[in-house]
């Protein structure tokens, strides 16, 4: 079995982060979302990963997987333009060839192992699997209706009127016979090839679909407030008291804090959980929950939580910062005080003075 990453698209809804970084590459916890999914293919036994790249990010998504950890054969695919999840899959047909393969979509996170999902494929051998999740309003997904026994009986696409609140989560199995059905199928009202088209097609010539249901966490970072709640979740669930920084005698560090190497915390309180990367340096400052803190930056004088900063940003008098993403190499200097706390979503190497 091989493994399919989507790793292109545009993500505009994460603009203007995604101006200059694939939306696949923004941190979570300090890390690329990209680098949770291979942890994930990589656990069921998965060696050979196709990644389907866009022409402009592919260089960007390329560097970010090249120390590879997990000892994965990559191939990288470039999809010229985004023109839906089924054609991701043609444009990778002859790299699949005639094998089953896991289709992850790059920028989702799950807070379980996909094995039990992998597993019951092997063992069912349906034309395809779909991981499914209960969600409050399934109009804004691909929904399915299932029968008792999780066989699929149909998908649709933003349904006005769902069939079921079960949201397609962005997690596939499929057989070779997926292609068959890809190539039987038209363009949406979007002008894409859809991938419930195309398992619905399955559905239509009498192949067997499967579902499974996720019981843990499901987040589709492709938005500010989705990826502040990712961060959040994983920071709480897999960050440890870790102080392999610096951190001086004036400093209070409470809870689950991890100041990575090379890090220095000067005269200010670090509540947990939060992340603070190598190189960074927090003087006279509060660093509260839920935030995480990129290389090489600096944080003096300010007040943050519930954000996420990335490498190589400033940020200097700023009296209340929460529930914001600052991007690469950002400045955010304040000057005259303000009680009121700031919530900013700013690009690369923006600079604003308050």
């Amino acid at each position: 079995m091989k493994g399919l990453v989507l790793a292109g698209g545009r993500g505009t809804r994460l603009r203007p982060l995604t101006y200059t970084m694939a939306k696949q590459l923004v941190p979570v916890a300090n890390r690329p979302i990209i680098h949770y999914v291979m942890d994930q293919i990589a656990a069921v036994g998965i060696r050979e990963v196709g990644v389907v790249i866009a022409p402009e990010t592919g260089d960007q998504i390329q560097a970010a997987l090249a120390e590879n950890p997990w000892g994965l054969s990559f191939t990288f695919i470039v999809q010229d333009e985004p023109k839906g999840l089924a054609h991701a899959v043609m444009v990778a047909r002859d790299y699949l060839g005639d094998e089953p393969f896991l289709m992850y979509l790059g920028d989702n996170l799950i807070g379980q192992s996909i094995e039990s999902l992998v597993e019951e494929f092997r063992n069912s051998r349906p034309e395809a699997l779909i991981l499914l999740k209960p969600v409050e309003d399934p109009r804004m997904f691909g929904v399915a209706a299932v029968d008792g026994k999780g066989n699929v009986l149909r998908l649709v696409e933003k349904p006005k009127d769902p069939p079921s609140n079960l949201a397609l989560v962005g997690i596939y199995l499929f057989s070779p016979a997926i292609h068959e059905a890809i190539g039987r199928i038209k363009p949406s009202f979007r002008g894409e090839l859809e991938i419930t088209d195309a398992i619905q097609e399955l559905l239509d010539a009498g192949k067997r679909v499967r579902s499974h249901v996720l019981e843990g966490w499901w987040l589709d970072t492709g938005k500010k407030d989705d990826l502040l709640e990712a961060n959040r979740v994983v920071l709480d669930e897999l960050i440890n008291r870790e102080l392999s920084g610096e951190v001086d005698g004036e400093s209070r560090i409470v809870g689950r804090v991890k100041v990575e190497v090379g890090a220095r915390i000067e005269r200010s309180t670090v509540r947990g959980p939060v992340v603070i990367g190598a190189g960074s340096v927090v003087r006279d400052a509060f660093i509260g929950p839920y935030t995480s803190v990129g290389r090489n930056c600096h944080i003096e004088g300010t007040a943050l939580e519930h954000s996420v900063v990335l490498d190589g940003a400033r940020l200097v008098n700023i009296e209340r910062l929460e529930d914001s993403i600052i991007g690469r190499n950002a400045v955010v200097a304040g000057g005259k005080q303000n009680s009121k706390a700031l919530r900013l979503m700013i690009g690369d190497d923006a600079e604003v003075n308050i």
